[in-house]
């Protein structure tokens, strides 16, 4: 058997380092983009050994250029069956990974380069759709505020909205986070990029975080727990997205029954959605709204609103599961499977 060349086990402990450690601390905290960022390079590596029998033997630099990334994305929009729109989130998430391939060794740099080159597959836009101001109220109304449970699906609603805050942002929030004992109360927000910004509290939410606080954290919380955790996990563990996802679409289910404004296939980002827009109706400043929302600049936040080219100088005129555990370093294995090689679950069963 022959033994894996330098090249390739430098390049797999850069994916192993990459997925297990740079991309959860020093890029984002969210499960779903972590997930996409494994999922991309694992479907890469499984399509550079099932289809074009690359090996650790021969595994090198010149398997990332642009003609493969190229022909992978083909493959995965042919072979693969995946849609317009997930083999444009792939695209994305492999170019991450050489950008920080590029950061590690200026050799790469120009595979992260080309990379940019490659122009995304063409899709029908799927606008997001918010909720009326009676939808959210008719939401608010559902839960059994006599319950615990109950109580804290109101809260979370609640602050859901009021921030406009990510999922991921209000699940990642501990108790440290939150500043309720001052004039002007306001929740400390850490969002992607590790930015953090400042998002005030209404009295309402206020009240009933409160509330919420002294019966699911007795009153007395640790600093370092989650404001939202989970039953099995205990404080230490956050809710997770999918228990969020299940609430909100049995809460939906109910409400729609009496108020048809609420979606019945409810996300959370319709909130974030919702509250951007009232906030927009309300008359507040489109500045404003990009930084409560978190966007680096206003160009995102028109797009995200559908601000049209007839409606965008009225807006601007207001300018006053799958993988938890941990991988085991298989470069250093002379194990010729490339997958395996790259510490990658493999991408065809046998």
């Amino acid at each position: 058997m022959k033994k894996a060349n330098a090249e390739a086990r430098e390049l797999a402990r850069h994916i192993y380092v990459f997925l297990d450690n740079y991309a959860p601390n020093q890029l984002t905290t969210s499960e779903h983009t972590l997930k996409s960022y494994n999922s991309a390079i694992t479907q890469y590596i499984g399509f550079l050994a099932e289809v074009k029998f690359i090996s650790s033997e021969t595994l090198s630099s010149r398997c990332f250029e642009m003609p493969l990334i190229e022909e992978w994305r083909k493959w995965l929009n042919k072979s693969r069956g995946c849609s317009p729109e997930t083999c444009n989130i792939r695209l994305s998430s492999l170019r991450v990974f050489l950008k920080y391939l590029a950061s590690r060794d200026i050799k790469y740099l120009y595979l992260y380069n080309d990379s940019t080159k490659i122009n995304f597959l063409q899709t029908v836009k799927k606008q997001v759709t918010g909720m009326s101001r009676e939808a959210i109220k008719a939401l608010l109304t559902v839960p059994d505020q006599r319950t615990r449970t109950g109580k804290r699906d109101v809260t979370f609603m609640l602050l859901l909205y009021g921030t406009a805050a990510r999922l991921d942002e209000v699940l990642d929030l501990k108790i440290s986070q939150l500043c309720l004992d001052t004039k002007k109360p306001y929740a400390t927000i850490v969002g992607k990029g590790g930015t953090i910004r400042t998002l005030y509290l209404l009295p309402q939410v206020v009240a009933y975080l409160r509330s919420y606080l002294k019966e699911f954290h007795d009153g007395n919380p640790n600093p370092d727990d989650y404001l939202f955790y989970s039953r099995n996990k205990g404080k230490g563990g956050k809710l997770t997205q999918p228990a969020i996802a299940k609430m909100l679409k049995k809460h939906a289910n109910t409400a729609h029954k009496t108020h048809s404004d609420v979606p019945l296939g409810l996300h959370a980002h319709q909130f974030r959605h919702a509250k951007a827009s009232h906030w927009l109706e309300d008359g507040m400043n489109i500045v404003q709204i990009s930084f409560l929302l978190g966007h680096a600049n206003i160009e995102t936040t028109m797009v995200y609103l559908d601000i049209t080219t007839d409606a965008e100088a009225k807006a601007m005129a207001t300018l006053e599961d799958e993988n938890d555990a941990k991988v085991t370093k298989k470069w250093k294995s002379d194990n010729t499977d490339l997958s395996s090689f790259c510490g990658l679950r493999s991408l065809i069963k046998r």
